[in-house]
This record gives structure tokens, C-alpha cells and sequence, in this order.
């Protein structure tokens, strides 16, 4: 029995997602779409000490992260940081409008959207499956 997942079949939002977005008029959009889109709880973060003050508090199910803040410029520190919680870490979807700027490895851990876009997109990306690691797709692969 074949297990692969239809390509046409969508997840479900995730019902917690943390915006770390220095551009308050950008994080105020996104949060917006989201909700519209029927994704129950949104926080906003400004900065990188607000953002790891999140996460100590509850792990977002996915994290929009612009890489440059004005406290820092090396915002994908986050995302190293996350990837730490193992599986169960939350999807990361990095924002940029200087996508060179982020390491190759720090990149694949997650989609790169590329500033200015529409908050749709950013939607429509959360209900694509997430990608799964070498691990998961194994042992998908020998079910």
C-alpha cells in the first residue's frame, strides 16, 4: 500500500504563528491575512529579544522571520536556534528582501519569501505540506 501524499491535498493552517517583523505596517498585514485565513492565534514581534521571549512562553506551530531587524541583522539566528527542538520544531518561513543574504544551510530549513510580496502568498504557502526531513521521508518511503 502506497502512502504518498496526493500533491493536490493541502494541511491545515497552523493555528499558532509567530511574525517576527520589524516593519510594523508588513507585521500588521500578515497578521491580518492570517486571521482572515482562520489561523487562531498571531503575535507580532519586533525584535529578537521579543521573538525568543515567545518561544520560551509557547512554540508557534510556524514562524515568519525577517531576517533583518533592527536589532540585529542575522535574524536566521532564530531559525538555527529552532531547529534545535528536533522534529516537532515549527515551520520556518523565512522574509527578505535581501534573500543572498541568508546562509545556504540556514535557507533550506525553511521557504524564503521575497520582500515585497502579497500576505495571500504567505497563506498559501502555510497550507502546503511541510517538508519533511531525510528521516520522516525514509521512513515514509518504507512504510
Amino acid at each position: 500500500m502506497n502512502k504518498t501524499r496526493s500533491k493536490s491535498k493541502l494541511d491545515p493552517l497552523p493555528q499558532r504563528v509567530l511574525i517576527v517583523e520589524d516593519d510594523a505596517v508588513l507585521g500588521l498585514s500578515i497578521e491580518q491575512a492570517l486571521e482572515d485565513a482562520g489561523v487562531s492565534d498571531v503575535r507580532i514581534c519586533p525584535t529578537t529579544d521579543a521573538a525568543l521571549a515567545a518561544l520560551r512562553n509557547q512554540a508557534p506551530d510556524a514562524i515568519v522571520l525577517d531576517v533583518h531587524l533592527a536589532d540585529r541583522d542575522d535574524g536566521w539566528a532564530i531559525a538555527e536556534l529552532v531547529q534545535t527542538l528536533g522534529p516537532q520544531a515549527p515551520r520556518i518561513i523565512f522574509s527578505t528582501g535581501m534573500p543572498q543574504d541568508i546562509p545556504t544551510d540556514i535557507a533550506a530549513q525553511g521557504c524564503v519569501l521575497v520582500k515585497p510580496y502579497d500576505a495571500i502568498t504567505l497563506v498559501d504557502l502555510l497550507r502546503e505540506p511541510k517538508r519533511r526531513g531525510i528521516i520522516s521521508r525514509l521512513r515514509g518511503a518504507l512504510s
